[in-house]
């Protein structure tokens, strides 16, 4: 089975969002959320609950619970087997909340925008 290829959101000055949510997280927390960052490498669109769950227009999320902590990254798929994670956040309500979604799908926009433009 081939590979999915996992890819992070850059931002036009370079700035990486999920980079800096992962380098922030703990070593445990962390290292369970990468954990899930391989089964989607692995199966893409195959990979369901609990691990990631889709949420509005395109986005998904993966899901990662250590202790009483729980954290999400949002990702969406691009064209053949391409994911791009944009952003994450530490979950405190249990839906997630509308401003992370819309940070995705603007993430989103800009990363097509520029794949359509060449860079």
């Amino acid at each position: 089975m081939q590979k999915f290829e996992i890819d992070f959101y850059r931002k036009e000055d370079g700035s990486c969002p999920v980079e800096e949510f992962l380098d922030g997280l703990d070593i445990k927390m962390r290292a369970k959320l990468l954990k899930t960052v391989e089964l989607l490498e692995m199966y893409g669109h195959q990979v369901r609950e609990p691990y990631s769950k889709p949420l509005d227009d395109g986005i998904f999320e993966i899901r990662a619970k250590q202790g009483s902590s729980i954290t999400r990254v949002l990702y969406f798929f691009f064209v053949g087997r391409n994911i791009i994670l944009t952003n994450g956040f530490v979950k405190k309500t249990q839906k997630t909340p509308l401003s992370e979604i819309d940070k995705a799908k603007e993430y989103r926009n800009d990363y097509l925008n520029r794949k359509e433009n060449g860079q």
